[in-house]
């Protein structure tokens, strides 16, 4: 069994894609980076070195991983994706289909949790960071990693520090919202919608405390996640880590059920996520701050 995400680029989508294809091991989790490029540095005068792609990773089936295009590139010099119509089917050692353009498409896919704009904003401004901090400074010591849960009490704690902290945070809905009274603005429909947009206002607006207290659970994760470091350090953080670690769990439940098993890595087993898959760029026009994300790179993966 075999976790990839998209953070898996380079090496470890060639060792993956290689148990894929010789059917060694399923792989679960998201779609890989598609990293299939070897760049070669060649040294230059003035301590300078140009780097070159001499070379592709392929794997066994003879597919290649590479998901940007940058032998041709757009009008405007940007790099494209791996067309569509160049996407090529291999076969696995059982017969399985699967396609090469972008990163190893997992046998079983289970995609993370999205993050609220509320946990990223705590994590962003050092909220749980310091009150983390505060924490160990006034507890000496935790119970073990598997035992420790935050209470009630400690919850309650951080929400006070953190209404105290004075943390700023804005939806998506509020930027959205923004730009929406923009357009009106500038097409002179202001006055017109002036009421709607206000009752839209007040039903999105973010309130702190009451957020906090709905997002309780996703904000413990990683408040947890930050106290037992102060104590356990990295180790601890681990572990924490894969006590809520939906692909783990999903694995795990895999690998216990063997006839399960051998079925993925049969013939007769239909991956969703490979066969009648339209494979299609993100056509997201990102802001030039957004713009450096990974999720540029990514492939959406979409069903005819």
């Amino acid at each position: 069994m075999v976790l990839v995400n998209r953070g898996s680029a380079s090496a470890s989508e060639i060792v993956a894609g290689a148990l894929q294809d010789l059917d060694r091991a399923v792989i679960l989790g998201q779609r890989t980076f598609g990293k299939g490029l070897v760049q070669t540095t060649i040294p230059l005068s003035y301590n300078a070195q140009v780097k070159v792609t001499t070379a592709k990773y392929y794997t066994p089936s003879g597919r290649c991983v590479q998901m940007l295009d940058y032998s041709n590139r757009n009008e405007d010099g940007s790099v494209g994706h791996v067309p569509d119509s160049l996407i090529s089917e291999f076969k696995t050692r059982n017969g399985r289909k699967v396609f090469d353009g972008g990163g190893i498409i997992p046998d079983i896919k289970v995609e993370s949790g999205e993050i609220s704009q509320l946990t990223i904003s705590l994590l962003t401004q050092n909220v749980f960071f310091d009150f983390a901090t505060k924490f160990a400074y006034e507890n000496p010591e935790i119970p073990s990693v598997e035992e420790f849960r935050i209470t009630d009490e400690i919850y309650t704690n951080f929400v006070q520090f953190a209404l105290k902290d004075s943390f700023k945070y804005e939806t998506q809905s509020e930027r959205e919202l923004k730009e929406l009274e923009k357009i009106v603005k500038r097409e002179k429909y202001y006055d017109r919608a002036q009421a709607e947009l206000e009752a839209l206002r007040s039903k999105l607006m973010n309130d702190k405390e009451t957020d906090l207290i709905s997002f309780k659970e996703e904000v413990v994760q990683f408040l947890r996640d930050e106290i037992v470091g102060r104590y356990y350090y990295e180790d601890g953080q681990i572990q924490t880590n894969l006590i809520n670690d939906i692909q783990l769990h999903k694995a795990i439940e895999i690998i216990k059920d063997q006839s399960k098993y051998t079925s993925i890595l049969s013939s007769d087993f239909e991956n969703k996520q490979q066969l009648g898959m339209k494979i299609s760029v993100l056509h997201k026009k990102e802001s030039s701050e957004e713009s450096s994300s990974l999720e540029e790179y990514f492939y959406e993966a979409t069903t005819n």
